[in-house]
């Protein structure tokens, strides 16, 4: 097969787990026979600098012509320490998801067996969790209007806004991988105070009789929160709102023991971009010390998501889990043993592929 696969490294270590990624991919082409395309733009605050626009129109072409997206990361302290700055790096990666029509957020949690002890949370929540986030991007209070602050600077205001067909096309994407899971759906949501949230309930329960054969729960956000910690393993496929599903996924990730470890995927009719859940980590930027286990995994999520080719998704996945369990680790998991290198995990896994 024939791929065009648009590089997005962005900001911080976003460069240096991208660089690792492509290691990867390129071997997964040579050992399946696929042929690889790589096209590579600016995002965030590198293309800030570049062009004053954190997701410029070049970029944007770029990613149109691909077809997959392979993102790092977003942001810089400079302007995370400058609350009045007109331009942010997180701008560019709103417009992306929204120009790009990436209407869903899909988020794995998962465990390692060679990493469960890593977890803040008892083997026994955590052993066998395997539960999947669907979070839609582009409505909520991320972009509603009117949005802003008054006169005098002393209030301010953001707009919760959700259609019916926003709701309706992230529900039916959850609905379908419930179908292919343990036919457990979650709807997270506070229908008892939101007029949004019960917008989202009346919508998916409509559904549900199109799906006869998925259990449907619905649970308030705050229940959810709290569950996740105390048993983590009572969820399979759940799919909420914008904000809601940023800040769940974040907390189901220290699950697994380390935000490096975990992938993503951002859905939408005609596009699709993988990226790991965590950020830029600027600390850590130029020193070849990130874990590139992330960004990895959203590699095999691509060639899974992308292409549907669940072999080589599974010759990452299988990798990864081996380099684990023989400790060929960066500095946040490693034990006792050798600290690799960013770079030297990547090489690893490419020749051991």
């Amino acid at each position: 097969m024939e791929m065009n696969i648009a590089l997005l490294p962005g900001d911080g270590i976003g460069p240096e787990v991208i660089a690792q990624a492509v290691k990867v991919v390129k071997a997964v082409a040579k050992k399946f026979g696929h042929t690889i395309h790589f096209e590579e733009a600016p995002v965030g605050a590198a293309a800030i600098d570049l062009t004053g626009n954190p997701y410029p129109d070049e970029t944007h072409e770029v990613c149109l012509r691909a077809d997959a997206v392979l993102f790092g990361a977003i942001g810089d302290p400079k302007y995370d320490n400058d609350p009045k700055a007109k331009v942010r790096p997180e701008q560019g990666l709103l417009a992306m998801r929204k120009k790009l029509g990436l209407f869903a957020n899909v988020r794995p949690t998962f465990t390692f067996p060679s990493l469960v002890h890593k977890s803040p949370l008892k083997l026994d929540r955590i052993e066998g969790v395997d539960l999947v986030f669907f979070r839609e991007l582009t409505g909520g209070i991320y972009f509603g209007e009117p949005r802003g602050r008054n006169e005098q600077g002393t209030k301010a205001f953001d707009t919760n806004v959700y259609s019916k067909e926003e709701i309706t096309r992230l529900a039916r994407m959850g609905f379908e991988a419930a179908q292919k899971r343990r036919k457990l759906l979650t709807c997270v949501d506070k229908a008892n105070v939101l007029a949004t949230s019960r917008l989202w309930r009346e919508t998916v329960q409509e559904l549900a009789p199109e799906y006869p054969d998925v259990k449907v729960e619905y649970e308030f956000v705050d229940a959810v929160a709290m569950r996740l910690i105390q048993w983590p393993k009572a969820y399979d496929v759940l799919i909420t709102e914008n904000l809601f599903g940023d800040i769940l996924t974040d907390e189901a990730s220290v699950i697994s023991g380390s935000m490096g470890l975990m992938p993503s995927a951002s859905l939408g009719t005609d596009n699709k971009l993988f990226e790991p859940i965590h950020g830029s980590y600027p600390q850590a930027a130029g020193k070849d010390i990130a874990n590139p286990l992330g960004t990895i995994l959203s590699a095999a999520m691509m060639f899974e998501y992308a292409f549907d080719l669940r072999e080589e998704a599974k010759a990452i996945s299988d990798i990864v889990n081996r380099s684990l369990a023989e400790g060929i680790v960066t500095e946040d998991i490693a034990e006792g043993g050798k600290a690799y290198k960013t770079s030297e995990v990547g090489d690893w896994l490419a020749a051991n592929i």
